[in-house]
């Protein structure tokens, strides 16, 4: 096998992030043109370098699980990236403009007793997912070292985020429509505000179904 049949193999072989694994790939092929060059320097043609530099590399399938472990940090952390930045901003967004731009200046005064309570667990439901990401940044980036299972870890952010997104996104229309008036923003903030909150959310599913998908156990095939 030559480099660029190994190298294809390899990039098949591997999920996650488009740039961290195409910097994964450029680094293998570098590694094998520069031990297949040295071997050429030594007097091997051209094509039996390339084969003896892949041996001495090692096969696909011992190599790849240790570049997709690197992948698979990188899919968590940029996912606790997401998370921690972005869900304090739309908690920030939307607590802002409640309160500076009400849809009417008695939307306030006939809120039922429980819409406090549960405008409270739904920061409190954002927040615990944005630190939690926080959290899982941390130990896949400074922490990387003593975390021996970062495939379980960036797994469980991605399925605290499709657990967090239907509750979160249940309790805000609760508070929006669950009471006997609606207390509703003004037209234009409430647009933009859903716009935002839309963008991140759809960020947060396409980060969280990557990392479940690098994340997915192996199956062994049966033996023959």
């Amino acid at each position: 096998m030559g480099i660029d049949e190994y190298v294809a193999e390899l990039n098949r072989a591997l999920a996650g992030p488009p740039g961290p694994r195409r910097d994964l790939i450029v680094e293998a092929r570098d590694s094998l043109t520069d031990a297949a060059d040295a071997l050429e320097a030594e007097g091997l043609d051209r094509a039996e370098a390339e084969r003896v530099a892949v041996a001495g590399f090692g096969p696909v399938e011992e190599i790849a699980p240790g570049y997709q472990a690197e992948l698979t940090c990188a899919s968590g952390r940029r996912l606790g990236t997401l998370l921690f930045v972005g869900v304090p901003i739309t908690v920030l967004m939307w607590s802002v403009l409640w309160r500076l731009y009400p849809g009417a200046e008695t939307a306030w005064l006939s809120k039922p007793a429980w819409y406090a309570p549960v405008s409270r667990l739904l920061d409190v439901a954002q927040l615990a997912v944005g630190l939690y990401g926080g959290l899982v940044l941390l130990a896949l980036g400074r922490g990387a070292r003593w975390i021996r299972r970062p495939r379980l870890l960036t797994r469980s952010l991605a399925v605290a985020v499709w657990v967090s997104l239907p509750v979160t996104g249940g309790l805000g229309l609760l508070l929006t429509y669950g009471s006997g008036q609606p207390a509703t923003l003004a037209a234009l903030p409430a647009l933009l505000a859903n716009l935002v909150t839309a963008a991140l959310w759809g960020l947060q599913i396409y980060g969280a179904s990557r990392c479940l998908r690098v994340t997915r156990p192996v199956v062994a095939p049966c033996p023959s």
